[in-house]
């Protein structure tokens, strides 16, 4: 709200989706007090207002870090853009401003659980979507074909993949066609249940456990709350790391924030990273419902701050594209077209935590990360210009870089400047060495019909490929479940009485009680 004149505040037009129709309509982004809400009007469903961002501050902060992102040359959709109806003709198209950072593959609807914020499983809908293994060794392809730049991480999601009797052979499939990160998205009872699965799958190439976790509680978390210590000895033995993946929704799970971040830290030892995924709200759902469990991505940091008596503060997390310096850095080095975080600024946020006795040390405690910034594209632009060669590059970083580094305030054992430099200096595994050492900490909040803001899609980097060859924006594919998601899987689908009969062997085999 403009404090002179009492009136809300405009900040800019973008276009959004009617809840009720999908139709796309034109939407504004308002400033309200220290809020920020975005307002739009169907003209046969009437005007919708739903909280953006629950800090203005914060969102004007994000918006700095604004990048453009490297779209795909080579899209699936070939229409014209003028014809282009965004969201509605997504594969990707012309339109798309950010290249496939993770591509996401559907492997099943099946699963042991019944979740109620579950985006979709088998017993909601009535019929079983499990691609074949030719289908998924094609949706890889698909991946990998892209152009100027190929996916280099996949995840294996659901449904619950671990049901899947052909998972080993997937993975090593991927492995095989060079991606370089394999995440495997998953409850863990499986893993849980059948000692030295977790190390077969390390044998095919995955890297990450992307671990269901909805808290440090049997009532936050009784997905697999009483599992959680088997999981994690099978992953320490396995050698996988594990990133948790809680399920946010107010009032529900949300007083259990730094908890979680404790859990965490007390297992650095195979536990990466937490990404918080603040839930998004499927179907319809009356306001006074939404504003009950929803979250912000400021109110989670707000919380985490709060949490953790002040340890990681808000100011620590930065918007995702704050890394993409890093990405021109090593473009202009090599000359090869680097994988870049460009979605947009409001899609997520992200800290590096180090563990120094008792104390949670937050990587800005000691780093200037704009300081930084700025150092590596100065750097980039030299090269680009020729005015350098890479050695002298990384040798000029090398000089100034302690000027972006409060030495007095490093945790002990940690060499920040050598695990940055390794990193320019494309030393294998320095990215995965320096996760071993600290624990990341970040957000994505995927959007719903009520908060949609179609140019966040537009940059979407994480993308779904499907059986017939498209590469969706997550947040077109589960957002409008009739246009993508659930479409696509009853077309590939059969009925869960002819999926039993075809799939008999297999159900006694994993018909085993959790």
């Amino acid at each position: 709200m403009d404090e002179k004149t009492g009136k809300n505040q405009f900040l800019k037009r973008t276009k959004s989706i009617c809840p009720e129709c999908y139709a796309v309509i034109d939407a504004q982004i308002l400033r309200e007090n220290n809020q920020v809400w975005i307002e739009k009007t169907c003209k046969e469903h009437g005007t919708f207002k739903e909280i953006y961002w629950s800090d203005y501050d914060y969102y004007h902060r994000a918006e700095l870090y604004r990048v453009d992102g490297s779209p795909v040359s080579n899209p699936k959709i070939k229409t014209d853009p003028d014809k282009i109806i965004c969201p509605k003709n997504c594969g990707l198209c012309k339109l798309h401003k950010s290249h496939t950072l993770l591509g996401n593959i559907f492997l099943t609807n099946r699963c042991e659980l019944n979740c109620w914020y579950c985006f979709a499983h088998a017993k909601r809908q009535g019929y079983v979507y499990e691609p074949t293994f030719e289908q998924v060794k094609f949706m890889l392809e698909t991946l990998r074909n892209n152009q100027p730049v190929p996916a280099y991480a996949v995840q294996f999601t659901g449904g619950e993949p671990t049901l899947r009797s052909d998972l080993v052979k997937i993975i090593k499939t991927a492995k095989k066609m060079g991606f370089l990160y394999i995440l495997l998205n998953t409850n863990g009872l499986r893993i849980a249940k059948t000692h030295g699965l977790a190390k077969k799958y390390k044998e095919a190439g995955v890297n990450i456990l992307y671990l269901s976790f909805d808290g440090v509680s049997e009532k936050t978390n009784p997905k697999n709350h009483k599992y959680m210590e088997a999981i994690l000895n099978e992953m320490r033995e396995a050698g996988i790391g594990v990133t948790l993946v809680p399920t946010l929704i107010k009032g529900v799970n949300d007083h259990e924030i730094g908890a979680i971040i404790d859990f965490a830290m007390e297992n650095i030892d195979i536990v990466r990273g937490v990404n918080f995924q603040p839930v998004s709200f499927v179907g319809r759902m009356k306001r006074i419902e939404r504003e009950q469990k929803r979250v912000t991505i400021p109110d989670l940091l707000g919380a985490i701050e709060k949490q953790t008596g002040g340890a990681i503060p808000m100011h620590s997390f930065y918007p995702i594209p704050v890394t993409v310096p890093v990405s021109n850095f090593l473009e202009s080095a090599t000359g090869v077209p680097q994988s870049r975080m460009t979605p947009h600024p409001h899609c997520g946020a992200g800290t590096y935590v180090f563990k120094e006795g008792d104390k949670m040390v937050p990587v800005t405690d000691f780093v200037d990360v704009d300081a930084l910034s700025a150092l590596l594209n100065r750097s980039s632009a030299k090269l680009k210009q020729k005015m350098i060669g890479k050695v002298k590059a990384v040798l000029d970083i090398h000089k100034n870089i302690d000027h972006c580094i409060d030495k007095t305030r490093l945790p002990n054992g940690v060499d920040i400047k050598s695990a940055i430099l390794n990193i320019l200096k494309e030393k294998t595994n320095s990215l995965g060495d320096f996760h071993k050492k600290v624990l990341f900490i970040g957000t994505m909040h995927f959007q719903d019909t009520y908060n949609y803001d179609i140019e966040r899609v537009k940059r979407c980097v994480i993308h779904y490929v499907v059986p017939d060859g498209r590469i969706i924006p997550f947040c077109s594919y589960n957002v409008m479940p009739e246009i993508y998601r659930d479409r696509i899987h009853e077309s590939y689908g059969i009925p869960i009485e002819e999926w039993k009969k075809r799939m008999q062997k297999e159900i006694d085999e994993l018909a085993q009680p959790i």
